[in-house]
């Protein structure tokens, strides 16, 4: 019987096209692309475009985001896959340092990770590479002159930003919180923090769900901006004390902890969606004296029950619950194959010398997202006249 895998990588046009591309082309020929990246269905499909570029692949995932089935599938073809899944960070650093040990000339790096380690003990091969995220992005753009390497950045695409983070992210967010919970979004109190492209696409989703929908954004543009798009934007307090729902989108650090105990409604349930698994300080609210039991359930919902009585409910201890959760399915695969289409073409260029350290933790090149928007199109309606 055919996996989930094949059925993901039979869906991926794009890196298909390029895949048959990079046999010809060879950009990666006797390189090594180190990657610290969520090992899932659709990152197996892209690792294995770039493999038949040439490359060698020294790969380890996120936090709690490693699916054995990716592991295995990746290493019977090959490609070495450091650890496996793990929710503690020390570990996880581990893995890291041990694909920076492999001494490889490109990375392909998710939340920063891999190139601050790398800047920190840097070797003569790295020649640049691509971070995926917001959050890396913020986290890379203060130290672009110790790192002195072409970094394109793919979160910053307008492709990334419309097709994977405003859709795709909105609706696998949706789907993970009915999938995991199983509870009504028709007439529910929704609180989404953050309202980037990310936050606007969960908002909208679930507003689409019949959901009453409130924002909360700490930069005052971004909360005219969702008022203007029809949500509510009340206090930070009341967007909590009404909430059903509340999901973090933020990219940021804390942005839910115990101090928050007194505001939460019963029965609340909290998610975290962002990529680092902080903005909800899971411990600080587990650990909280008013915290009097706590129930676990198969799902991944931990229950607390509270001195007063309120119950609480978080989903996936805080981690990216739409790829931590329970039957992890993360985003669209036609989203995916976008946002990776953009990655295989921006370290090919990298690869190829294309780009120079002038392009330090940027944007993705202009002519870049052009070529992969037209080949998407062209899958849809034949190349263009």
């Amino acid at each position: 019987m055919a996996t989930r895998i094949e059925w993901v990588g039979s869906n991926t046009r794009l890196l298909r096209q390029i895949a048959e591309e990079f046999r010809g082309t060879q950009p990666f020929a006797g390189m090594t692309i180190g990657t610290g990246i969520h090992l899932e269905p659709k990152t197996v499909a892209l690792l294995l475009t770039l493999k038949e570029g040439g490359a060698k692949l020294v790969a380890t995932g996120n936090l709690n985001t490693t699916q054995a089935d990716a592991v295995a599938y990746l290493r019977e073809r090959g490609i070495t896959v450091i650890g496996e899944a793990t929710r503690d960070p020390i570990k996880h650093l581990g893995f890291l340092k041990e694909v920076l040990a492999s001494k490889p000339d490109i990375l392909l790096d998710n939340g920063g990770d891999l190139f601050d380690l790398w800047r920190q003990n840097p070797n003569g091969n790295l020649l640049g590479g691509t971070e995926e995220t917001t959050s890396g992005r913020a986290r890379l753009e203060p130290l672009r002159s110790s790192l002195n390497l072409p970094i394109l950045v793919i979160n910053d695409s307008p492709i990334k930003q419309f097709a994977e983070n405003e859709h795709a992210v909105g609706q696998s967010v949706l789907e993970s919180y009915m999938r995991i919970t199983n509870r009504v979004t028709n007439g529910q109190r929704v609180t989404v923090f953050g309202y980037g492209a990310c936050g606007r696409g969960v908002a909208e989703n679930f507003k689409g769900a019949h959901a009453k929908v409130s924002v909360v954004d700490r930069d005052p543009l971004k909360r005219l901006q969702a008022h203007l798009d029809g949500y509510d934007t009340p206090s930070r307090d009341e967007a909590i004390a009404s909430a059903d729902f509340i999901v973090t989108v933020t990219g940021g650090g804390e942005v839910q902890s115990a101090s928050d105990l007194p505001l939460f409604k019963s029965n609340v349930i909290l998610a975290n969606a962002g990529h680092f698994p902080t903005e909800i300080n899971n411990a600080a609210i587990t650990g909280s004296p008013e915290v009097v039991s706590t129930d676990v359930f198969s799902d991944g919902i931990a229950s607390l029950t509270l001195r007063d009585g309120r119950t609480i409910h978080i989903i996936a201890e805080g981690h990216m619950f739409n790829l931590a959760g329970a039957r992890p399915l993360g985003n669209s695969i036609e989203s995916m194959d976008l946002g990776f289409a953009l990655q295989a073409r921006c370290l090919e260029a990298v690869a190829l010398r294309r780009v120079d350290a002038t392009s330090c933790v940027v944007p993705v090149p202009r002519d870049i997202d052009e070529r992969v928007a037209n080949a998407y199109l062209d899958h849809c309606y034949g190349p263009a006249q």
